[in-house]
């Protein structure tokens, strides 16, 4: 046995929800090949100390914009308009470089806040599969295509340009590191694009046996504009092209019709509640428990940093669960069990990944991260669950574990030079965005 974590309380979200105190977890060749009351008979290589300390899955953050890290805090107080207006300025001046030195801090952030695993929607997709290969942690990765194509112009998916480049992503990245990679189709939004892009991406996801990530309905004018131009909501407009044919994950879903929910239900497809972005955008979250009577699958994401501030999923959580408590009036709605289980089992669901994480079960791959309970402000505590949906922190986690490699531990970031990264940023990043500001 490579590793033993001892004596700690393990959060399974087995199908049972098991919750086992003085646990023994072993780990070997990056899988948990025992959850145990009892140490094991065979010496473990390595032993961690559990004590006071709370096994968990790795979270899985299914809606971020690893890149967008550098621009954090920058539009925090403007109106959308003005906000998008000097983001998109920012980002024009974007590159390769950029985008990998800004998608290791966020990757850094994620792995110190107990993520394990994200599903990432944005530009240049080849630089952070570079980041995510060199810090070990899992990701789905979609290149936002956005494009109007003209009525009267032939479209081939084969000489289009942002088409190629997803090609050419899938081609090197697709399956990396025995799946630790997976590459997706995407689309920013159905108002950014047409449906000769959305059918030709679809076909070839549908060729390729890859997933589609997308935003979908995130405020009211977006799906006016859509029912003005078309007649349709965007959720059923999309599907009329084809979209939800593969397996897809649609951030927002804040203001879908009734009958959109359960179409998309038949369809499978993943709804993903962003609360941080939505409540700092004053506007509404996703009707998490309307999506889950439709049908659909439910799990969580920060979005982007500009949007959200953090990649923090435990504030995630807590959110999702009073946003679902607010809109309802029940106190009991969304209990700590369901914030957990979509920031875990729904969100591996979402990622094609439910047979290899999001439990705490043997067989699975050792994705998990440890949360220190010794803190005051997690003592005493009466109920695990309650306790790292209320009131635990992403600072709070003393470890965090990818396919039994420990990629964060006590401030340390064993496959990240962190120094090397704020180097980067400082010295070539923030210039390159920011050189005309004085």
């Amino acid at each position: 046995m490579d590793t033993l974590i001892s004596n700690v309380t393990a959060v399974t979200m087995n199908p049972r929800m098991e919750v086992l105190f003085g646990a023994y977890i072993g780990i070997e060749d990056g899988k948990i090949v025992s959850i145990s009351k009892k140490p094991p008979a065979q010496a473990p290589k390595t032993i961690i100390e559990g004590t006071g300390m709370v096994a968990i899955p790795g979270l899985i953050n299914c809606h971020t914009h690893l890149a967008t890290s550098v621009l954090r805090s920058y539009t925090d107080d403007l109106g959308n308009a003005d906000a998008l207006q000097f983001l998109l300025q920012k980002e024009a001046k974007m590159d390769s470089r950029t985008a990998k030195a800004a998608a290791l801090l966020s990757i850094a952030e994620c792995l110190r806040f107990g993520v394990t695993s994200v599903s990432d929607l944005y530009y240049y997709p080849n630089a952070t599969a570079e980041a995510v290969a060199q810090a070990g942690i899992k990701a789905n990765l979609a290149l936002s295509s956005y494009r109007f194509i003209d009525q009267n112009e032939d479209f081939d998916f084969e000489t289009d340009e942002q088409c190629r480049e997803l090609v050419r992503v899938v081609d090197k990245w697709h399956g990396y590191d025995g799946g630790r990679i997976r590459i997706d189709a995407g689309i920013y939004a159905e108002y950014t694009s047409n449906y000769k892009l959305w059918e030709g991406l679809a076909g070839y996801a549908s060729e390729k046996g890859i997933g589609m990530q997308l935003h979908l309905a995130q405020t009211q004018g977006e799906v006016d504009s859509c029912l003005d131009r078309t007649g349709m909501g965007p959720g059923e407009l999309l599907n009329c092209h084809n979209l939800f044919a593969v397996p897809a994950t649609a951030a927002g879903c804040t203001y879908l019709e009734e009958h959109e929910r359960k179409l998309l239900g038949k369809k499978k497809v993943t709804a993903v509640a962003t609360p941080l972005t939505a409540y700092k955008n004053g506007q509404a979250s996703t009707p998490i428990l309307d999506c889950v009577k439709a049908g659909m699958n439910v799990a969580l994401g920060t979005d982007g940093t500009i949007e959200s501030g953090n990649l923090d999923m435990f504030e995630v959580m807590r959110f999702a669960a009073m946003s679902a408590r607010k809109e309802s009036g029940d106190p009991a709605a969304l209990p700590s069990s369901a914030a957990l289980m979509m920031a875990t089992v729904t969100g591996a669901q979402a990622q094609g990944r439910a047979k290899e994480c999001g439990m705490l079960q043997v067989g699975m791959d050792a994705d998990l991260a440890l949360v220190d309970f010794t803190a005051p402000h997690l003592m005493p505590c009466h109920n695990v669950l309650n306790g790292l949906v209320w009131s635990a922190k992403g600072g709070d986690v003393a470890m965090t574990m990818v396919r039994g490699q420990i990629l964060y531990q006590n401030g340390r970031f064993p496959t990240i030079d962190l120094k090397e990264v704020v180097e980067e940023l400082t010295s070539y990043a923030i210039p390159t965005l920011f050189e005309d500001q004085k």
